[in-house]
């Protein structure tokens, strides 16, 4: 059955009552679809020293730990590690000195501490941990979106008649919406051809920030402050989820394959 006509047989399904109390980064659906497709594109002797590393929880288990971690006060040094606002006129190159701690300086922080031999066993089940999470992040558009409205946090919408907000949308409501579980997304990802997932691959996480970045400036672009957002706008973005989801777990397994290799 096409996938769109199954889409709104399951919105339908609803009654219009839509809404996700859940303010996590892409949702824990949405990180846990991530972090499962990634283990698809692990290699064997990657899946072995992971396994090992965490003790057997699977990736899509520690998905939503850097979100878990922020009710608790000891872990507040970490908030900026989840977004970065690049201006649009600028490159990551020109203003990393002046955006201190961010994403993309996160990720690399966390590849990093995770390819020393030093780093303690403890603090690598955490990067690790912070890794995943973090690439998940990198690929929802908002956290990497302005500065001046919170990444779409101070843009006000109404999402099937609820207070919301442009950030929730994209980060849990159109998933939490469409209803389908985190290992059903993961299996039914895109079907790709061999030079579409190298396409994936290449590139730097700076440049994968760009391509996020690109992505929100269109996001912004689709709707107006108080907006009432219905069908139509899950119509026509919730492939582009999708999409993103898929891509950040392809590129997640490539970071992970180079560390563990």
């Amino acid at each position: 059955m096409n996938l769109r006509i199954i889409f709104f047989i399951v919105l339908l399904s609803f009654n219009g009552t839509i809404y996700a109390d859940n303010e996590g980064d892409w949702g824990k659906n949405g990180h846990r679809t991530t972090a499962k497709i990634a283990e698809g594109y692990l290699k064997k002797k990657t899946i072995r020293k992971i396994e090992k590393l965490l003790d057997g929880e699977s990736l899509a288990l520690i998905s939503n730990f850097g979100d878990d971690i922020k009710s608790d006060p000891a872990y507040k040094k970490f908030s900026r590690w989840h977004y970065v606002n690049i201006p649009s006129n600028k490159t990551y190159e020109e203003v990393k000195d002046e955006l201190g701690e961010n994403l993309i300086w996160a990720i690399e922080e966390c590849v990093s501490k995770l390819k020393e031999d030093k780093t303690s066993r403890e603090d690598k089940q955490f990067y690790l941990k912070m890794l995943v999470h973090l690439i998940g992040d990198l690929h929802q558009p908002l956290h990497v979106g302005r500065a001046e409205d919170k990444g779409g946090n101070a843009i006000e919408v109404k999402w099937f008649n609820k207070k919301s907000n442009l950030h929730r949308v994209w980060d849990s409501e159109m998933i939490e919406s469409f209803d389908m579980s985190y290992s059903d997304l993961a299996i039914n990802q895109e079907e790709l051809s061999k030079k579409e997932i190298k396409a994936i691959k290449q590139g730097s996480v700076v440049d994968w920030a760009r391509d996020s970045q690109i992505l929100a400036q269109k996001v912004y672009q689709s709707v107006e402050e108080n907006n009432s957002l219905y069908y139509s706008y899950m119509y026509t973005w919730f492939s582009q989820v999708r999409t993103q989801l898929q891509k950040g777990g392809i590129r997640l397994a490539t970071v992970l394959n180079d560390i563990f290799a």
